[in-house]
């Protein structure tokens, strides 16, 4: 029958394996599996618990990223890391796992609530829409997910849990000592006991309730403060430091970004910042992620100095103590909260013209700069440019080494958010710091002594020398001295000489901040907050959650100029006056009284810092989860000693946002004893990207790849020549290429071989829709191998295979079995298309036991072909739970190995021997080969070297 005419083909042959075949096939059995329950993953106990001999199997559980439901639906490119995942679950299952494989939906974000925004349609209506949209593209792909435990972030009974584990974690402060969280209440009582002095010096009872509440914010791990944020008027809203693209705009609108004081949520991360970085070290994560998570996290050794300056002290923190005496100025971060303070009215006498940018005043010149720095982002202000703005702030400090009065200047490169918001400028030694130096006059002092013939005169160096592998000079006071030192051995002397004085100390500091939680939207989890007369924060009982949006008429925060700083928040809950203003009895004794709610909402990344506990136990209206049931399928165990998921697949772009706050999150609840694991995610696995060509007019416009004609390598858009060029997938550029077109045209079966086979998983790949059909080809090939396509009879015969055929299919189970562990299933679909080909050529009907190993290997790759053939071949039961086949090692082996011999280094013979042949045996067999007695020659044998089974190497004498 010709693939090349198909109306023809489907003729003659009414039982071919087409697309209007593998349509009805495909249906038919996930119609069977949903009504079956056949992906249904037993627990332990509870709701979902079921028969004890498939939770006495071992457990895996497998997980993908949470997926946002995008009302444009899905493209080719989304499911590539879904139909992977499911692959490994189903093979796990077939290999005697109990597999948790599910999916749930990340809805609570920004995209629904801008809909609403513009149209005046509930977000939750659109949300809901675009899920039961994506619920029916993933069902078509046949994927075998759990789907008793999904759910969506929105859903009240979901987010409940979010908002009680906001409460715990608000009823919780850090232990330094014990290095672990602990209820808030255990720190009051010490405060009431004497055991821990409060800080001020006063007993905790001569403390009023607010300033109760302001000691324990201190401690909080989740706390309320005035501090700089990133804040968006385009979006109405603040972002966290992630969420901010390196040319300081909104990653999502490309909105810019300012910095403002507001005050706002926070969750103290960075109490966890030791733990979180020596954590790494157990998981099973992509090197480059551990590095992003390490960078980010930022851990650096050194000492806290302080700079006395009228009566009080500038706090620094740096790397390298051992230049002190290098320091010729300082440097503030605009926002720091002492500039105002030491800023004086006038000018000091002497100043140089270059330090004031031609302001009349000191307070004049700041708050210029400080304008002027805040419309840049932490990236654009950290980024080596070329000329070095700041402003002298008039003030002077001293030096704690030497004395010297050095002055104080701000400038943007200089972050409140790393260290103190304060350096100790040491020109000589620093590539920014010299540059500034060089710009504002100021003087540059050799402490370190180079290494090349620049000489210690820095004042005519072109650049600083950089070394921490050199003696340190010109750094001698009346009590310390570092002359002559390394910079080891400096850095010893000088911090404890800082500590013996009382002015520093070694300390660590880390380059990650505190978590900014709040958003100024509607459509996130309300916080389980109110407040009463006094501005004292109260958590809401459990008996009070969820706190469920309240309805309301705008969705919109105020309405402000993207382009202007000067604008403060105002959110959507705050307008409904019913919702917040509440009179409520929170169970603490004192009876009903007046409160006001807190009017932001939680940041979308609330509901997937937790959402894998869910899955365990999701319909557990009494706990967060039941902790046999998480023991059994997150606790610790061999090889895992944090515990958390088998397998976890999703986008690199995860690296320091979601993943870095779900392990937060983790942590916080095992110190607090809700979960027996302290990390979330064992095993991560980064997929790649599908990519698609863009089609570009000469505008520079995207036109549709659907209508471009290609001729002699060129490519023509309406006899247009047009540019191709490889990029993202997606509506916008003209090049989205939906699942429901593959599948109409091919199959569900086909879509998902052709993902997986177009490469390793990890790697990205271009979409090519003429290349799926040879996917297609291999299923119709298996079909036929089967069945009879004229008359739709099974035509396996009950033979014994020959020898060559068991060698073919027991090097494919043996191969496929490998890969698939492995996640290679691009090799693993090579090697059954190898096996398919060879009982194709064969030329004879396929025998029984062979056809039947054939689609078990095939079945986690391509399930519903394989249900079907699994069911002509005599089965009643699903081929899901299957046994998949093991490889028998005598027919693996190859019958013989080529080995070569070497005479003199050149291939002089090739002999065909016995993989397990020994070293003596082949050395004999070699030497008798007539090819080798004639290259010899007669001549004597120096030395034979021999490599069994493939290698003899012989020196003549």
């Amino acid at each position: 029958m010709s693939e090349t005419n198909p109306a023809t083909a489907e003729v003659a042959a009414p039982h071919r394996y087409t697309a209007a075949a593998a349509a009805e096939i495909e249906a038919r059995w996930q119609d069977f599996w949903d009504a079956d329950g056949t992906y249904a993953a037993p627990n332990p106990k509870g709701d979902l618990a079921g028969d004890p001999k498939l939770v006495a199997k071992p457990k895996k559980y497998v997980m993908d990223m949470f997926p946002y439901p995008s009302g444009a639906g899905l493209h080719v490119g989304h499911p590539l890391g879904y139909i992977a995942t499911d692959v490994f679950a189903r093979f796990q299952r077939m290999t005697g796992h109990n597999v948790l494989h599910t999916l749930g939906f990340d809805a609570f974000g920004l995209p629904a609530e801008q809909h609403a925004v513009q149209t005046g349609e509930h977000p939750r209506v659109t949300t809901e829409a675009a899920i039961n949209n994506m619920k029916s593209q993933l069902r078509r792909l046949g994927l075998g997910h759990d789907k008793r435990r999904s759910f969506a972030t929105i859903d009240p009974d979901y987010y409940k849990w979010t908002q009680w584990i906001f409460v715990q974690i608000f009823n919780s402060w850090y232990d330094d000592k014990a290095k672990k969280a602990r209820p808030i209440s255990e720190l009051v009582a010490r405060f009431e006991s004497g055991e821990r002095a409060v800080p001020g010096g006063r007993s905790w009872d001569a403390l009023s309730a607010a300033e109760r509440a302001d000691v324990l914010g201190e401690y909080r791990l989740a706390y309320a403060s005035d501090a700089p944020v990133n804040w968006c008027p385009g979006l109405g809203t603040v972002l966290a430091n992630e969420e901010v693209t390196a040319d300081g705009r909104s990653e999502r609108g490309n909105f810019p970004v300012f910095k403002a004081k507001l005050r706002q949520w926070n969750m103290r991360i960075t109490a966890y910042a030791d733990r979180l970085l020596d954590d790494l070290n157990e998981l099973d994560w992509p090197e480059a992620i551990k590095l992003q998570q390490r960078n980010w996290i930022g851990r650096s050794e050194g000492a806290r100095v302080d700079f006395p300056i009228d009566g009080e002290a500038i706090t620094v923190f740096t790397t390298r103590q051992d230049t002190l005496f290098g320091a010729t100025y300082m440097v503030l971060a605009p926002e720091h909260p002492l500039v105002e303070k030491f800023t004086p009215a006038a000018w000091p006498e002497g100043t140089h013209d270059v330090w004031t940018a031609g302001h009349a005043t000191p307070a004049e010149a700041v708050a210029a700069y400080r304008a002027q720095a805040a419309s840049k982002s932490d990236v654009e202000r950290q980024a080596e440019a070329k000329d070095k703005t700041g402003v002298f702030t008039g003030a002077f400090a001293t030096n704690p080494v030497n004395g010297e009065q050095i002055p104080v200047f701000i400038a943007d490169y200089v972050l409140m958010g790393y260290g103190t918001g304060a350096i100790m400028a040491v020109p000589a030694h620093d590539t920014r710091d010299f540059a500034f130096a060089r710009a504002f006059e100021l003087p540059i002092r050799c402490v370190v002594e180079p290494s090349d013939d620049r000489g210690t005169d820095a004042s005519t160096w072109d650049d600083a020398f950089v070394s921490y592998d050199a003696k340190i000079v010109n750094s001698h006071g009346e009590d310390v001295s570092l002359d002559g030192l390394g910079v080891t051995d400096a850095k010893a002397r000088i911090t404890e000489w800082l500590a013996r004085k009382g002015i520093g100390e070694g300390t660590v500091n880390f380059r990650l901040r505190d978590w900014l939680f709040s958003r100024q939207r509607y459509w996130g989890e309300p916080f389980p907050i109110v407040y009463d007369e006094d501005g004292i924060a109260h958590s809401l009982p459990e008996s009070m959650l969820p706190l469920e949006l309240p309805e309301v008429e705008d969705y919109s925060p105020r309405t402000f100029d993207p382009d202007d700083a000067d604008t403060s928040p105002e959110t959507p809950l705050s307008r409904n006056q019913d919702w917040v203003d509440v009179t409520l009895d929170l169970g603490d004794g004192r009876g009903p009284r007046p409160y006001r709610r807190e009017t932001n909402t939680m940041p979308n990344w609330a509901g997937s810092c937790w959402y894998e506990l869910r899955y365990l136990d999701p319909h557990n209206s009494e706990k967060l989860v039941d902790p046999e049931i998480e023991q059994y399928w997150m606790g610790p165990r061999a090889g895992q000693p944090h515990g958390g998921v088998d397998l976890y697949v999703g986008g690199a772009e995860h690296a320091v946002l979601h993943l870095l706050y779900a392990r937060f999150w983790s942590k916080v609840l095992y110190d607090l004893g809700h979960i027996s694991s302290p990390e979330p995610f064992h095993k991560l696995y980064n997929q790649g990207m599908i990519q698609a060509f863009v089609y570009r007019d000469s505008r520079g416009f995207p036109v549709p790849a659907t209508e471009i004609e290609e001729r002699d390598g060129a490519f023509f858009h309406n006899g247009e020549q047009v540019k191709r060029e490889l990029g993202k997938m997606g509506k916008s550029l003209k090049n989205a290429v939906t699942p429901e077109a593959i599948c109409e045209e091919y199959g569900a079966d086909t879509l998902r071989l052709y993902e997986m086979a177009m490469g390793p998983l990890d790697v990205s790949r271009p979409w090519d829709t003429r290349a799926v059909v040879g996917q297609y080809r291999l299923l119709q090939r298996l079909w036929r191998n089967v069945v009879d396509e004229a008359t739709g009879e099974v035509t396996v015969v009950d033979a014994e295979p020959d020898e060559t055929t068991l060698r073919a299919l027991h090097k494919a189970i043996d191969g496929v079995r490998q890969d698939l562990e492995g996640l290679r299933f691009n090799t693993a679909i090579a090697k059954v298309t190898e096996l398919n080909n060879h009982l194709t050529k064969a030329g004879a009907a396929v025998p029984h036991p062979v056809a039947e190993s054939l689609v078990l290997l095939i079945a986690p790759l391509a399930p519903h072909i394989a249900e079907e053939l699994w069911r002509k071949l005599g089965h009643t039961d699903s081929v899901v739970h299957q046994d998949f086949p093991v490889a028998d090692p005598r027919y693996v082996v190859d019958e013989t190995v080529t080995c070569v011999v070497q005479v003199k280094g050149k291939v002089k013979a090739r002999l065909e021997v016995s993989p397990a042949i020994s070293d003596d045996e082949l050395e004999k067999v070699a030497l008798a080969d007539e090819k080798v007695v004639a290259a010899l020659d007669g001549a004597g044998i120096r030395k034979v070297i021999v490599r069994a089974p493939k290698l003899v190497n012989i020196v003549p004498a």
